[in-house]
């Protein structure tokens, strides 16, 4: 059994040293890896990478995250990763890094994705060449997941984005902007790559549970959303199982959650 710890949207700025050290701390012997989805910072600010790089470079756990677009925010991406993989952690952009847990192989495939939309209410790549870019460029990224699971073995497949790749985890939020929230482009990468979890961040008023058309669980770990320091989710070697009442009978999900659901 996998444990996953996760969570995203954990904003970090200058005046935030100390405060996630303590929860990565928590983790040790509860849980295998650590994924972070994306807004690791509030302005994505180097200075403010640097407090996320000092709260993770304790972890005695493997830490593996992606940006989201609040650490894109002020052009130093580029930076903040060197900063973040300085620390030990395991920054993936169109890549994927296989880990051995007790004999089983994890694969973590991640990207930040991009906004579009979904089936029925999505953007198109035709018309002005900014609109076609917009779409183009959401396209190509999620296209960069699915070579990067292409290129993993292992046992079981995790896909970690920020930008959201069903609608279900946006329910909460303003339908008008769920094309700016995620893309339906990410969830036909996850269903054609098997995967057998898919995580992500960036809506925060948006819900925990949802499931892409092939079936795949995917879980918002947005902060707000998830209302803990972090979520906890066990996945069996055959990456799935029952749980009752958490989704469509139709769907696969992870084998068992710990303390994955907010307060309501």
């Amino acid at each position: 059994m996998i444990r996953i710890a996760a969570v995203g949207d954990i904003h970090l700025g200058t005046d935030s040293g100390g405060s996630f050290a303590p929860v990565v701390h928590d983790l040790i012997g509860h849980a295998d890896v650590l994924l972070l989805a994306g807004d690791l910072t509030q302005h994505g600010r180097v200075a403010e990478a640097r407090v996320v790089a000092a709260e993770v470079a304790s972890a005695q756990l493997p830490v593996l995250a992606v940006l989201g677009n609040h650490d894109y925010h002020d052009d130093a991406e580029d930076e903040i990763t060197r900063i973040l993989v300085d620390a030990g952690v395991t920054v993936l952009e169109g890549t994927g890094t296989v880990l051995d847990i007790a004999g089983t192989r994890l694969g973590v495939a991640g990207v930040k994705g991009f906004g579009g939309g979904f089936a029925g209410a999505s953007c198109s790549e035709f018309g002005e060449p900014l609109m076609k870019s917009f779409v183009r460029h959401s396209r190509e990224r999620a296209a960069s997941l699915g070579a990067a699971f292409e290129d993993l073995t292992c046992d079981i497949r995790v896909a970690l984005t920020h930008y959201a790749p069903v609608p279900d985890t946006l329910i909460g939020e303003r339908a008008e902007i769920y094309p700016f929230l995620g893309s339906y482009h990410l969830a036909e990468v996850i269903d054609a790559a098997g995967v057998d979890l898919a995580l992500h961040g960036h809506a925060h008023a948006g819900s925990e549970r949802g499931t892409t058309a092939g079936g795949v669980p995917v879980r918002n770990v947005a902060r707000p959303v998830i209302g803990k320091s972090v979520a906890r989710y066990e996945i069996a070697q055959d990456g799935c199982g029952d749980l009752a009442g958490s989704a469509p009978p139709a769907s696969r999900v992870p084998a068992g959650e710990a303390d994955s659901r907010a307060p309501s």
